[in-house]
């Protein structure tokens, strides 16, 4: 077929939003229950509700969650780990009320916890006491900051749950032993976070469901402990940043024991609960997953020989992190640049693999679609950061050969987190109109060690912007795009990246801005009990530096803004405030520059609606279109931009 020349921006794209959004779904947290495997779906058609599915072994799936409820939890705002499941019967948060809800096989939900604001997740079932060992977040008394216990809950009889661990400001990740007769979990104090340092706790598990004989037994403030895992012998494992790298441990006598010594991560940033990484296959087999140079693979470690190796699998992304295993199998997430995000049946003993769910189809040819190039590029001081690039394909344009496609830089959220290789639908709808993508693993992301993972410490809106940019500047000398029309966008913490990006350097012509922050000061003393001391590391304690958050806050330095932006936020966004978002739109306003701003109501932190997630979409390209001055093929409804 003979491509036509056309100008970059303008090609014409088979990948609409209607094709984005048509019958996909996000998939999430996976349980086993003997032979069956369960997974939460997330469904933006039906309004974005969460829906346990069942798939028995004949192949035969099962909605398990009935019309009227969502399966989610909003402990730490972030949720997951929402259900839990043994002998058929299901334990799962419902997200209109938080309560904790019982669902035998065949039967109506019925509520276990009472009608106050108390949040539970991260449960596991002990049957034999007919008890639910979670994590509760109560809310109840206003004004107070909530309070973080691990509890067990009745799972006959309900209740608010017997607390068993409290005094700490966080808890995370009980485990039960196989014998049921001891507990882990971890749990960690303001200001760090999970990924800055954890400590490791067991108890001894009484008859009642009591704990007896309570200690810590690894971590501390310097140490990020992550997953604890008993084996099927009754020896507790985790993974443990102690060398600079998340290694797998076990306990000992003689203490934490490094089991595989690699410069590679076998975890995942918690920002969510019951993120797993590794599972028991049999009493001497771990199935796990690890990244290197943000590419993730599967490894087989056994567990007497401490014998390592690779799984050889066609996929390169499992950054969400959930993976469960019983004998010969292990069932997990994954995914790659060429192929949706899938949930995975392994044969570890032939290596053959069956896909159990797949998050929908690509429906296009795969000469629409655009690979990734994993590209490491010098930043500032003599360092050096990462990144994915998608360079614009279309098989049936091209660019005049005196052109270079424009650049839309992707700053991820977190700040803690990661650009990551899975098929994104939403990176081809650009590429696929000739606007080439930088996703950008900055400093501070994940998946390239501790050293790496804390360049951010006290320098956010300074190494992440100096990526950003440098990474955009790399591809402008290597003469892959065009210099003078660089966008960026991102959301959340990616938001306030592409915020200061826009107003702190003069890079940049236009910038797309998802539930960013505009005021650090505001997101330190607006946000979430989870996050409301993030700030102290990144940044620096509150409020003893309000001079570096005045200083890298864009709402406060305006006057240095030259270029356009567009802002999208959800109004009942509970992370980041919607009125981060009013206040910038107000200043861009006032300052007489090219401003739109849509307001999603029904959305929170982060677009699940079909309908919102089309709109938005389309209204940022229209966006980029009017500023940057290429024409549009395809009919987008239009924005109100103000100031244009």
């Amino acid at each position: 077929m003979t491509m036509t020349t056309t100008p970059y921006g303008s090609w014409k794209s088979p990948i609409t939003t209607d094709l984005i959004v048509a019958d996909s779904v996000s998939l999430g947290q996976i349980e086993l229950d003997g032979d069956d495997i369960y997974w939460v779906e997330m469904r933006p058609q039906e309004g974005a509700r969460n829906i346990v599915v069942r798939r028995t072994p004949d192949g035969t799936t099962t909605d398990i969650t009935p019309t009227l409820f969502n399966v989610r939890t909003r402990v730490h705002e972030y949720g997951g780990a929402c259900f839990a499941v043994s002998d058929g019967v299901v334990m799962f948060s419902n997200f209109a009320d938080q309560r904790v809800y019982r669902q035998d096989s065949g039967g109506e939900p019925r509520p276990l916890t009472p009608e106050v604001d108390l949040r539970y997740g991260d449960g596991v079932i002990d049957r034999r006491r007919n008890l639910m060992f979670c994590v509760r977040e109560d809310h109840t008394v206003e004004g107070r900051e909530a309070v973080n216990t691990i509890v067990s809950l009745d799972i006959e009889n309900g209740g608010e749950g017997t607390v068993l661990a409290s005094g700490n400001d966080f808890y995370s990740s009980p485990a039960l032993s196989v014998d049921g007769t001891k507990l882990a979990w971890l749990t960690w104090n303001h200001p760090h976070m999970p990924w800055d340092g954890t400590e490791l706790w067991t108890a001894e598990v009484n008859d009642d469901g009591s704990l007896g004989n309570a200690q810590m037994v690894a971590g501390g403030d310097e140490d990020s402990i992550f997953q604890p895992e008993w084996s099927p012998d009754g020896t507790l494992y985790f993974v443990s940043d102690r060398t600079g790298w998340w290694n797998l441990y076990r306990l000992t006598e003689d203490g934490p024991k490094h089991l595989v010594a690699m410069d590679a991560e076998f975890a995942a940033p918690a920002w969510s609960l019951g993120t797993r990484t590794y599972a028991f296959e049999s009493d001497n087999r771990i199935v796990c997953q690890y990244v290197q140079q943000g590419i993730w693979h599967v490894g087989s470690l056994n567990t007497a020989t401490l014998e390592f190796r690779t799984i050889e699998t066609p996929y390169t992304e499992m950054g969400r992190g959930d993976i469960k295993a019983s004998e010969g199998r292990a069932v997990f997430e994954a995914g790659s640049s060429t192929a949706p995000t899938v949930i995975v049946e392994l044969d570890v003993n032939t290596g053959n693999i069956e896909i159990v769910k797949s998050s929908g189809e690509i429906g296009v040819d795969a000469g629409y679609l655009s690979s990734p190039e994993a590209i490491e590029y010098p930043t500032t001081d003599g360092l050096t950061a990462y990144a994915f690039y998608y360079p614009a394909q279309n098989s049936d344009h091209e660019g005049p050969a005196d052109e270079r496609p424009p650049l839309l830089v992707v700053s991820h959220g977190g700040p803690t987190g990661a650009a990551g290789t899975s098929f994104s639908m939403s990176y081809q709808f650009w590429t696929s109109r000739g606007i080439a993508v930088l996703d950008v693993n900055y400093g501070g992301s994940t998946g390239y060690g501790t050293e790496y993972r804390r360049k951010l410490n006290g320098q956010w809106g300074i190494v992440d912007i100096d990526d950003c940019v440098n990474g955009a500047e790399y591809l402008v000398e290597r003469g892959d795009v065009d210099g003078d029309r660089l966008m960026i966008r991102g959301g959340s913490a990616g938001g306030y990246t592409t915020l200061a990006a826009l107003t702190f350097r003069d890079v940049f012509k236009v910038g797309a801005s998802y539930y960013g922050v505009s005021d650090l000061e505001g997101l330190a003393t607006e946000t979430h009990k989870f996050e409301s001391r993030y700030l102290d590391s990144v940044v620096g304690p509150y409020p003893e530096r309000i001079d570096l958050y005045t200083e890298r806050s864009p709402i406060h330095h305006t006057e240095l803004l030259s270029c356009p932006i567009i802002l999208l936020q959800g109004l009942e966004d509970k992370v980041v405030l919607p009125n981060q978002a009013e206040v910038m739109v107000d200043a861009l306003r006032n300052k007489g520059l090219p401003v739109a701003y849509l307001p999603f109501e029904g959305e929170q932190h982060g677009f699940r609606k079909a309908e919102n997630i089309k709109r938005a979409l389309e209204a940022e390209l229209y966006f980029y279109s009017r500023i940057l001055g290429f024409d549009l093929v395809e009919p987008v409804e239009p924005v109100d931009i103000e100031n244009l």
